[in-house]
């Protein structure tokens, strides 16, 4: 008989306020992905607890009687860790460490912060990951109290500086020579990326988290991109060569999936990931089409592009899983709505061919560089 040492198993009990102005069905939604990016991040959901409010306690985001609910509850399960699908801010942190003694208080920022961690591989990512990390750090730093000032000395004019300044000094240091170091790799990715894009067109794949755009970029181009049914399982752009026909190549690029609430410190310290959308000749929108709220990602995606400054570039919209059984409903629902959209399967390759000659039409609209080899150039 086996036996497992539960000692170690971190569990978690999540935690989520709506407010009047929250669409029920939207919450409920949230929650549930919030339950997969705990699994995604290592973490055992045990329970969860919901309160309606007509706004967020200033002091613990819950009235005091739920935080009282919600300590008996994380007890009941022996859970060690509490994961609010709504921000919390220095001072509800603060104040809910306190109320819940033992037990480590995070919200969707930080799993996401901790899922990015876990899977960061390339210098650069790593370089984007550590930088939104010490900027969040900060930002969960309190000021409780007046803080003492310290002069430098003897005829030293000026406030000084506090315990918080002085604490947060090599933090601000840090973050200076990581976006230093960002700004570098960046600058030499782009260069590359003008040598390449005078070759041929480059084509951007984006879209909702786990849509399944590192498959579709191996269907099309044959590749060996990392797969994992699992939340952000690509965090690094890779780029590939496809080929439309024999006549005609691009390149296509496969970047870090979006989500709900996607934090505003990792959208700016991926800037330099996610500029490849924004430099790109035509975007490809994937989303899952068996997801049951498909509708929901398509916006989520459209508010991600026009925040990263990438919502006016052409695009065209794959929905992608359409050998999964329950994507028939949505599908009908979505293609209704968004009759140009491509229902493909990454998996079993239906549609690619359909999707390869919709790229070559979009390509010949909005792209006038165009690399036509002969045949026998191909290898």
């Amino acid at each position: 008989m086996e036996l497992h040492d539960t000692q170690h198993v971190e569990r978690a009990v999540l935690a989520q306020l709506v407010t009047a102005k929250h669409d029920p069905a939207e919450s409920a939604d949230s929650l549930l992905e919030l339950a997969r990016l705990a699994d995604t991040a290592g973490l055992e959901v045990a329970g969860q607890i919901t309160q309606n409010r007509e706004k967020p306690d200033g002091g613990t985001m819950f009235g005091s009687g739920k935080v009282t609910d919600l300590k008996n509850l994380a007890a009941e399960f022996e859970a060690n860790t509490v994961i609010f699908d709504n921000p919390i801010n220095a001072i509800q942190a603060y104040n809910l460490t306190r109320a819940l003694p033992g037990v480590r208080v995070m919200d969707r920022t930080e799993v996401i912060l901790q899922i990015f961690a876990r899977r960061a591989r390339s210098a650069e990512a790593q370089v984007q990951v550590e930088l939104a990390q010490l900027e969040f750090q900060l930002s969960r730093i309190p000021v409780l109290e007046a803080q003492q000032r310290f002069k430098g000395g003897i005829g030293m004019k000026g406030p000084g500086e506090s315990h918080l300044q002085l604490r947060n000094a090599p933090i601000r240091r840090r973050i200076s020579e990581l976006r230093k170091r960002l700004a570098d790799i960046q600058a030499r990715r782009t260069a590359t990326s003008r040598r390449d894009k005078r070759e041929m067109p480059v084509v951007s794949m984006v879209g909702y988290t786990n849509a399944g755009k590192s498959t579709l970029l191996n269907a099309l181009a044959g590749a060996d991109a990392y797969v994992d049914d699992r939340l952000f399982a690509t965090l690094d752009t890779k780029t590939r060569r496809v080929w439309l026909s024999k006549a005609r190549q691009l390149l296509l690029t496969d970047t870090v999936g979006f989500i709900r609430h996607l934090p505003h410190g990792l959208v700016a310290s991926f800037k330099s990931t996610l500029d490849v959308a924004v430099q790109a000749d035509l975007l490809m929108i994937v989303v899952d089409a068996a997801y049951p709220r498909v509708d929901d990602h398509i916006r989520i995606c459209d508010d991600t592009l026009r925040e990263i400054g990438a919502h006016d570039v052409p695009h065209i919209l794959v929905l992608n899983k359409c050998d999964r059984g329950t994507a028939d409903t949505a599908l009908l629902h979505v293609t209704e709505k968004y009759p140009h959209a491509i229902p493909v399967s990454a998996k079993t390759g239906y549609g690619l061919g359909v999707l390869k000659q919709a790229l070559t039409q979009e390509l010949q609209k909005c792209c006038t560089l165009w690399r036509l080899p002969s045949a026998t150039s191909r290898t």
